[in-house]
């Protein structure tokens, strides 16, 4: 699978759920890419933007999307990564939010 058929799969599903990729196109594939890397790693895909275990049970918080996606966008129009977003964040001329890690220190101690 290339970035561009995960990105079309990805949106079929998650735009609906109001989950939107975001606008920065670079940034999105670049994202794609490690999800498929992460998913050729540890046969799963694991959130790019964290450390993850190896282990699919340590790492099922983090699987994407993750359980945090959801607080992150309500909270801040974006998850961690900026992958998903709202349309009103996309839509955003103003300099976005910084996006806290969600994810308990427990859960990152290997």
């Amino acid at each position: 699978m290339t970035a561009q058929e995960l990105y079309e799969m990805l949106k079929k599903v998650q735009e609906p759920k109001g989950y939107f990729f975001n606008k920065d196109t670079e940034r999105t594939m670049e994202l794609m890419e490690a999800l498929l890397v992460n998913k050729e790693r540890y046969g799963y895909m694991c959130c790019p933007c964290r450390l993850s275990a190896g282990d699919r049970e340590k790492d099922a918080d983090i699987i994407c999307p993750c359980v945090y996606r959801e607080p992150d966008v309500a909270q801040f129009g974006s998850c961690y990564c900026n992958l998903y977003v709202t349309e009103a964040w996309n839509q955003s001329v103003e300099d976005q939010k910084y996006v806290p890690e969600r994810r308990p220190p427990e859960k990152m101690g290997f």
